[in-house]
């Protein structure tokens, strides 16, 4: 089942990673993308940290579908966080 959209959390510059929400049946999943995962889906790379809230919100349907789909293809399990690496783009 597909996740729906959550909220937007914001840049963890000690992660390299953007962090978000979607939701599952009404259940807050946490999500994540990597920086260079973000880089990649937009063609570009080294985007500044004050810049990722604009790339993520741009990108915004293709990060969630790719999230929804490693939700599906996962184990339910209750408080896993969804982490988008660059593996898991595909151009």
């Amino acid at each position: 089942m597909p996740l729906t959209r959550g909220k937007i959390g914001g840049h963890d510059s000690e992660r390299l990673a953007f962090t978000f929400t979607m939701l599952n049946e009404g259940e807050t999943v946490e999500c994540q993308i990597s920086d260079a995962a973000m880089d990649e889906l937009a063609g570009t790379r080294g985007t500044p940290s004050i810049a990722r809230q604009g790339q993520f919100v741009s990108l915004r349907d293709e990060i969630e579908k790719i999230a929804s789909d490693l939700f599906d293809a996962g184990p339910v399990v209750k408080g896993r966080t969804i982490r988008i690496f660059t593996k898991h783009i595909h151009k």
